[in-house]
């Protein structure tokens, strides 16, 4: 089959790249690296390395979180004379968790043209091996590194009636795995890691499975992307009727295995009725 390039109209031209596999570059954004009169791109050791695999000898800037004020004003300026330019990320699709909006959003204001040039994604490709409901997803990033605020974002999230994607690094993994499970409660989710390339890993099962396979992660190596599944759908219990059952598991469980008995059959987040389970057990001790 023949492909036919095209000539490019001045603009800013949103190319996306492989996250692993070289293979997934697709046709068209070959043909648009080539013809663009400069490509901005997040680190230029990386995204020559593509280039030189591509035969593609066009240009570099880096544009990237440190300098981008600066920069963005050279690229708008270079539109206007009527170039063509490219945004690529290190890997995968520009905008998805990188500083590409900020120069997509000041084309906008200024009325310049913003091309699309479809292709990988790790968000996409975590989403359609996950095996989970994908008619309503939400893509929440990567969370806050520190604990309390990572678990406060979690906590957040809780209420979504939705799939929810996530990225994240293989050192927090396990971390991150364990407050999910105490927060969003016992669903559905999928670790796929190094997606795409030689050790592609993807791991299905409970967010408590996945926490005991990984564990603390800190031996985890590559990137990853977490898909947890909607909120179950089990019969709605009253808050009368979690206090009876938390009151029934403490007669022989500790509060926090407690706490983990009922989570699985009501479907609440499993640290929302730990702290119902403390202030039950603290109560009937008050009593005596």
């Amino acid at each position: 089959m023949a492909f036919t390039s095209q000539a490019l109209e001045c603009g800013l031209y949103v190319v996306a790249t492989p996250i692993g596999n070289l293979m997934d570059m697709t046709f068209r954004a070959v043909d648009v690296l080539q013809q663009v009169d400069l490509i901005a791109c997040e680190d230029t050791r990386v995204t020559g390395k593509l280039l030189r695999h591509f035969g593609i000898k066009t240009d570099m800037l880096a544009y990237n979180d440190h300098n981008g004020a600066k920069v963005r004003p050279q690229l708008l300026a270079e539109i206007n004379a009527g170039k063509s330019i490219a945004l690529v990320s290190d890997a995968g699709t520009p905008l998805i968790s990188d500083p590409g909006y900020k120069l997509v959003g000041a084309c906008a204001d200024k009325g310049v043209k913003v091309i699309p040039v479809p292709g990988a994604s790790a968000l996409l490709a975590g989403l359609v091996a996950a095996a989970l409901p994908t008619d309503r997803v939400m893509f929440a990033g990567f969370l806050p590194p520190k604990q309390k605020a990572r678990q406060s974002s979690i906590s957040s999230l809780a209420q979504v009636n939705a799939t929810i994607v996530f990225y994240e690094t293989g050192p927090r993994l396990g971390s991150t795995l364990t407050d999910m499970a105490e927060y969003l409660g016992p669903r559905p989710a999928v670790v796929g890691r190094e997606l795409t390339k030689l050790y592609e890993e993807v791991r299905r099962g409970t967010l408590e499975d996945l926490v005991g396979f990984y564990g603390k992660g800190s031996q985890i190596k590559g990137e990853i992307v977490i898909v947890v599944g909607p909120p179950l759908e089990t019969e709605s219990m009253t808050t009368a009727e979690i206090d009876a059952a938390l009151k029934d598991a403490l007669d022989t469980l500790s509060v926090r295995d407690a706490a983990a008995a009922v989570a699985e059959t009501s479907g609440q987040p499993r640290r929302q009725l730990y702290a119902r389970a403390l202030a039950l057990k603290t109560a009937d001790a008050d009593d005596l």
